[in-house]
């Protein structure tokens, strides 16, 4: 070996020695900076003359384990998911309170349940009716508060969207800039320089930011570029950024939903956008399906969507169950073999109801429920408009004559039943004797709030807005749609508490008809409750009192609340335990770190003294000649 190659081999190791230890540096620099990944120096050898070899530096490798990064995209969108849906679920919780607490519904509940067993002790007193009052008032308030703040969280959960998108726009737009900056001075494989290895960091950063939004999935070229797509396999990411977009609407209330339908839906929906045009709603086909920006999604149309319903179904219960009379027609026998019921429906409101029932010529039951609707544009109507799975709905408009109220009950009923007469106050109806038996025909109607002294022990103690609840359904809806917010008591009872007990012109001091009545309809009648609320379903709808339907949908609230939670706990669980192994594989650890510095002092004082010692034979042949 000549000097010259002693003194070149020397050379390339102390150069590559003061490259490590740069890089040592760095790592230790860098040891709390998120996303950091640890470096190394990527070396190899070169002969030098006829003996020996020289270390060469071909660039900086990044020490990362991308089985574990992939993993932890993964886990970090389904974190993201879990704690801002437990986080929105704890929040709604708190509405309802713990059972038994005071300013709870139940608790608002059981204070007008309890005014009215001393209201009916003590009819005529004035301050036992004013207390009934006043106890409906509460529950009211209740209902109203509880109303507002669902529809404020899902309004923050629209805002949620909107913000994410943002966010999300602009982490992919960062995403593409350095795609672009490493397609202009690409290195190829896991291999780089400094420079390129800090933006590689950077990216990935970005990356992960990007995963607690959406699930994505990432993939990589040879020239360290990636290209993003979502969980569903739309491209968001590759030379180009798409572009995310979020048409907020204003504010959220229980009439504001979302609909696939463009034209109708009265909420947001993200839709993303390509560069080389085309579009695609991600809303509309479930294109993201974790991270922040679905659990918002699911809030806002579904959770608490849902959520309201039971408040509205709760609050159209109780008002109905006081108001509502049910009144049966009685069945003739004109002829031999047939069966007729002259019924009153003069009195049917918008959304009342007329029930018949028939069996058909195999013995087969039949449940008809004939709905008032005074807008044809919503017909034909659905049969879950009622919450009995056997009845057939028809939708009847009654804004004409009663001659085309009775065409359109001959056209429904296709001459299983026929209908006749020239008033609404008495129309007919009659079995065909070869096809049908009548068995049963009754109507339900609604005591209107200005009607409390009509002789009924029904009355309206709960208005929509001062209105009569009764189901109506129009083009802008159903009237249950958001009725817990506008449910009130009946203003005609608050200036006259003692219409709570008197119901006629005859009622009799200390008559606790009234009183009684309500009373039972509180406490222990029962009703059949929609299943669109997500209590009971649509086969099996849930039956019961007022108290236990209310504690069936606060009991389930409060069961998916610990499972939000729990869900979060444990997708937190294991986000953490990724990290950690993502630290362990890619993160700087100080003491190995110091350790590899110690090893590489050494080498470079090695590399030194060969320097030196060439040095000294170099001076030696010089004063030799």
């Amino acid at each position: 070996m000549s000097l010259n190659d002693a003194l070149s081999i020397a050379m390339s190791g102390l150069r590559a020695n003061q490259a490590a230890m740069a890089l040592v540096s760095s790592n230790v620099a860098n040891a709390e900076t998120p996303g950091y990944v640890r470096k190394s120096i990527d070396q190899v050898t070169s002969n030098s003359g006829s003996y020996g070899a020289n270390v060469s530096i071909v660039g900086v490798n990044r020490e990362l384990d991308q089985y574990i990064q992939a993993q932890l995209r993964t886990e970090t969108s389904g974190a993201g998911y879990a704690s801002l849906k437990s986080n929105f679920l704890q929040q709604l919780q708190s509405m309802y309170g713990n059972p038994g607490s005071t300013g709870t519904l139940e608790d608002a509940f059981n204070g007008l349940t309890t005014a009215v067993q001393a209201l009916s002790t003590s009819a005529d007193s004035q301050s036992a009716r004013i207390g009934v009052v006043n106890a409906a008032s509460v529950l009211t308030q209740q209902l109203n508060s509880m109303t507002q703040g669902i529809q404020t969280l899902r309004g923050a959960a629209e805002n949620g969207i909107n913000d994410s998108v943002k966010t999300a726009n602009d982490l992919m737009k960062q995403i593409a800039t350095i795609n672009n900056h490493l397609a202009a001075n690409p290195n190829g494989g896991t291999s780089t320089d400094s420079s390129t290895a800090a933006l590689l960091d950077q990216r990935d950063q970005y990356v992960t930011q990007l995963s607690e939004l959406m699930d994505i999935r990432v993939t990589t070229n040879g020239a360290n570029q990636i290209t993003v797509f979502t969980g569903s396999g739309v491209q968001l990411v590759g030379q180009e950024a798409a572009t995310l977009s979020f048409n907020a609407q204003g504010t959220v209330t229980p009439n504001t939903a979302w609909d696939s339908n463009a034209s109708k839906s009265t909420l947001g929906s993200v839709t993303v956008s390509f560069a080389n045009g085309g579009s695609i709603d991600l809303t509309a086909s479930g294109g993201i399906k974790s991270g922040k920006i679905a659990a918002y999604t699911e809030l806002r149309d579904k959770t608490l969507v849902e959520a309201q319903s039971q408040l509205d179904q709760f609050a159209a219960s109780i008002s109905s169950a006081l108001s509502d009379k049910t009144t049966a027609a009685t069945l003739t026998q004109p002829t031999a073999g047939t069966q007729a019921a002259a019924i009153d429906v003069s009195g049917m409101n918008s959304g009342n109801v007329m029930h018949l029932t028939y069996t058909d010529a195999s013995n087969v039951q039949h449940q008809i429920s004939i709905v008032r609707v005074d807008d044809p544009s919503v017909l034909p109507l659905s049969n879950s408009v009622t919450a009995d799975p056997n009845d057939q709905v028809y939708g009847i408009d009654f804004s004409g004559s009663p001659a085309s109220v009775i065409a359109q009950l001959n056209t429904a009923l296709n001459g299983k039943l026929t209908f006749s007469g020239t008033s609404l106050s008495a129309i007919t109806a009659q079995n065909n004797p070869t096809l049908t038996t009548l068995t049963a025909a009754s109507v339900t109607t609604t005591a209107l709030p200005t009607s409390l002294t009509g002789g009924s022990a029904e009355l309206s103690l709960f208005t929509d807005n001062g209105s009569a609840y009764t189901g109506a359904i129009s083009a802008s809806g159903s009237q249950i749609t958001g009725l817990a917010g506008r449910l009130t008591v009946n203003a005609g009872l608050i200036s006259d508490p003692s219409k709570l007990v008197v119901y006629s012109s005859s009622t009799a001091a200390g008559d606790t008809t009234r009183s009684n009545f309500i009373l039972s309809q509180l406490t222990t009648a029962k009703f059949q409750y929609s299943p669109g609320a997500g209590v009971g379903s649509a086969s099996a709808p849930f039956n019961g009192t007022l108290l236990s339907y209310m504690q069936q949908f606060t009991s389930a609230q409060g069961a998916q609340a610990n499972a939000a939670q729990q869900l979060a706990d444990g997708q937190n669980v294991v986000l953490n335990t990724l990290q950690q192994k993502m630290s362990t594989s890619s993160g700087v650890n100080i003491d190995d770190e110091m350790a590899h510095l110690l090893s590489l002092q050494n080498a470079y004082s090695a590399n030194a003294r060969v320097m030196s010692t060439v040095n000294d034979m170099y001076k030696t042949l010089m004063q030799a000649f």
